[in-house]
């Protein structure tokens, strides 16, 4: 039986995972069984997905990256080049918590850039923006572009990862799509 999906020569894929059509698995990368991967994701060179890990459609993870058992990502999830995710809050070498992972959610249409680090069991927002080397000890709400150590809001962004200047009516524009953002009680919405 042909594959759907395209894995470089070197990949290593364990029997039991379930990996989307139109999918492609680059050097050196191993997808553990019971991992699942959704439809058109790009997984570079170097990628580790654990047991358990759910990714969406249409998910890009750059070069040498780990999923660990507990991430799951949505459609349309960006993972930058070395980024890092945690999945136990007090990891020890000589006791071992395998029951004790903890869930990591990065929503739909979210970015995270290069050598960002995602502390476990926070929850990044839909479209959020998380900068080169931020790192993440709290949820982060949708559409916030978060930078530093510790990370912090800096601001706002559109689908397009584009940054909003609100005016006095709380309403912003993107300037690529032409989308319309409110801002009311500290949260943004999408006008569609």
């Amino acid at each position: 039986m042909d594959k759907e999906y395209f894995a470089h020569e070197t990949a290593v894929i364990d029997e039991g995972c379930t990996i989307g059509r139109g999918t492609k698995i680059w050097h050196f990368t191993h997808i553990m069984k019971d991992a699942v991967i959704g439809q058109r994701c790009n997984l570079g060179q170097n990628v580790v997905v654990s047991p358990g890990v759910i990714l969406g459609n249409n998910v890009k993870v750059q070069n040498n990256v780990s999923l660990y058992t507990g991430v799951i990502c949505e459609d349309d999830v960006f993972l930058g080049p070395s980024m890092v995710f945690t999945n136990i809050t007090n990891p020890r070498s000589a006791v071992i918590r395998r029951d004790q992972y903890v869930t990591t959610m990065v929503r739909r249409g979210a970015s995270i850039g290069a050598n960002a680090t995602i502390v476990c069991g926070n929850e990044i927002g839909e479209y959020a923006l998380i900068g080169a080397g931020a790192v993440i000890t709290k949820d982060v709400m949708p559409y916030a572009l978060v930078i530093g150590n510790p990370g912090r809001q800096s601001g706002w962004v559109s689908e397009y990862g584009h940054k909003l200047a609100f005016g006095d009516d709380g309403m912003a524009v993107c300037p690529e799509s032409g989308d319309r953002y409110r801002l009311h009680e500290g949260r943004v919405t999408k006008i569609v």
